[in-house]
Order: structure tokens, then sequence, then C-alpha cells
């Protein structure tokens, strides 16, 4: 299907420069302080989105409750209790806490500091799911819901079962490989219930990579990029929890998955410069100063522009799918910036000058 994009655009003055990629931090939450949740920065999400149940048979309430989720000598505690709790009319007899960042981007490093529940039955998890996803009780579905899962991408960065302690899986969730089916590796890692781990993963325009203590394990980088395959050019945000499943050991209590740190990084574009080389046949046509076109020929299609803010933040990506595209920035504040354009050929880089 066709896409017509419209983003960025500005009065432009364009000048080239060379490759290189350096990471700054984002967003992050270093849990300092002790009690509730930073709301800035989280969202409880407690609906059941059938009325009855959580999915993939999980026989817990997540609950907005500080016996849940809390932070307290400078981590976040993610308390998973047996306990009878009764909330929108169903009781259960276990509850736990399930975070919705109220951050959400797309491309670049997030690592997650953390220790593991243990018993068999918990299923921690560090993943993300798009914004645009459909799903009741979510955090983004009233302003940015458009489809549902697994349409909008989903990436597992950690999964845990207490039945197989200390194997640690990532996962790629898409149209074309999901619950059973889907792409996944994983390893056994030491003492992940006791011992502080670093969960990571880097995701660019190509592949997504999964590391444990900087020791990869899984990386998803399919051939053909499509709409089934490759759901991950769009913004995703950061969900943390833990479940409990039905064969949860009958003697389990209590256990917590305890986070030193959230961070996300993003390439600092503003240290990269510039070169025209491998553009010569890609025009930036009348500019103006509320919008610019970029002429590409056929074979150019695909090519992927990455929009950089004037302080080298992330600010979009989009794939040109037509010859001419017009790009509207109207909104975006004047000053330098950098625009990073993937083509077959390689990756290029340009600055441009918003007045």
């Amino acid at each position: 299907m066709k896409l017509r994009l419209f983003l960025a655009c500005f009065c432009l003055t364009f000048m080239g420069f060379s490759q290189g990629t350096n990471y700054e931090l984002v967003w992050s939450d270093e849990f300092d302080g002790n009690g509730a949740i930073n709301t800035d920065k989280w969202f409880h999400q407690t609906l059941l989105p059938n009325g009855q149940s959580w999915y993939n048979g999980e026989i817990q309430h997540y609950t907005d409750r500080i016996d849940n989720s809390y932070v307290s000598n400078g981590t976040l505690k993610i308390v998973a209790k047996k306990e009878t709790f009764t909330d929108q009319g169903v009781t259960k007899e276990y509850t736990s806490a399930r975070l919705n960042s109220k951050f959400a981007f797309t491309y670049g490093r997030v690592e997650v500091r953390a220790k593991l529940p243990f018993g068999v039955g918990t299923w921690p998890a560090i993943w993300t799911l798009g914004q645009n996803i459909i799903e009741p009780g979510g955090y983004w579905t009233d302003t940015y819901g458009t489809i549902g899962w697994p349409a909008c991408g989903e990436l597992d960065i950690m999964e845990h079962w207490g039945n197989n302690q200390d194997f640690i899986q990532s996962a790629t969730h898409t149209p074309s490989s999901h619950g059973n089916t889907v792409n996944k590796g994983g390893r056994i890692v030491t003492d992940v219930s006791n011992t502080f781990h670093i969960y990571a993963m880097e995701w660019d325009s190509e592949k997504v990579v999964f590391s444990v203590d900087d020791i990869v394990h899984y990386t998803y980088e399919p051939s053909v990029q499509n709409p089934d395959t490759w759901p991950f050019d769009e913004n995703q945000y950061l969900l943390l929890n833990v479940a409990i499943l039905p064969e949860i050991d009958p003697v389990f209590t209590e256990s917590e998955m305890e986070i030193d740190y959230v961070r996300v990084y993003q390439e600092s574009i503003l240290s990269n410069e510039t070169s025209d080389i491998g553009l010569a046949d890609i025009e930036f046509a009348s500019p103006s100063r509320d919008s610019l076109q970029i002429k590409i020929p056929e074979e150019k299609i695909g090519t992927t522009v990455t929009i950089y803010s004037p302080n080298g933040k992330f600010v979009a990506t989009y794939t040109l799918y037509d010859e001419l595209t017009t790009l509207d920035l109207s909104s975006k504040a004047s000053g330098l910036y950098m625009l990073k354009i993937v083509t077959k050929e390689g990756t290029f880089y340009k600055k441009a000058i918003k007045n």
C-alpha cells in the first residue's frame, strides 16, 4: 500500500557530512527516593482486557497499589503476591503490577539493570509494544491506537520463566511471526534472581540486537522488510511487569522484580559530518517555509529519512514510498536539523537549517 508522507518542513540550507554514531541519554528513571512510582513517567495498566482475565492464561490482578509497585533505596520493586483480591467485579488469588512508560521512541538503545523474581509460575518481562496498539486499558490507546497486536509489533528485551530458572529469552512479535511461531533467542545467565544484570536492546532501521551484560544472544534482521516482518519503524513504548501463570508453585507467597534503572539512549546526530556522496540523484526540491519536497528515482523507493532536532534528539523516521514526498515540520522550532538518509547504497547525512 502506498503511503503518502507528511513530515517536517522548512526553509532550508543543506550541507553534507560523514557517517558516525554516538549515543546520548534521552529518557530514564533512576528510581531515586522512596514511595510511589513517578506517575509523570509511568502508568499503571490495571484494566482486565476482556473483563475477566489477562492474556496467556495469566491468573493475577495488576493493581496500582503501593503493595505491588514502589520505589525504595534507589530501586523499583514490582511485587507479585499471593493474596485474595477483588477488582472490576472479579476475584483472583494473586496480584502484581504492569507499568507502561509515558515515553515512546523509535530506534536507540535500552538498558535495564534488574534482578528477577523466583518461583515456578512467575513470568517477569521487560518489553515494548507499538504506541499505535489498540489494547483496552493501555496508556496510549485512546490517543494513538490504530491497529491491534501483533501488527503493532512487540520487542521482548527480557523474559524469564520460574520453571526454567536463569534462562533469559528475547523475542520479536510481528504479523509473520508471533505466539508459538515467534522469532526468539536466549541463553543461561548466572543467578538472575540474586544478582543484578543489564538487559539491553539496540534497535535501528535494519535490525534489533538483544544482550545481557553486553553478551548478544539474539539478533532479528529480516532479509525482507515489510509490514508483516518489520512493524518496527514507528514508536514503541516500554512495559515492565511480573505475571503469574496457572502452574504457580502452591507454596509461592511473594517475589519481586527489582530494577535499578531504566535508560533509553538515541543517536546524537550532531556529532556527524555531512557528505553529499551517494545523494546526487535525490532532489530536495522547492524548499519553502512550510514544506519540503524530496524527489527520488524509482529505484530508490524504500529510502528512509530520519530527522533529528537542533539538540540532536530523534524526531521521526519515514520511509519514502513515492518518487515525490512532501515533508512537513511547520510546527518545529527554528534551528539546525539533521537528516539521516538510508539508501540501498549506504547511509548519508544532510544538515538543514529551519529559519
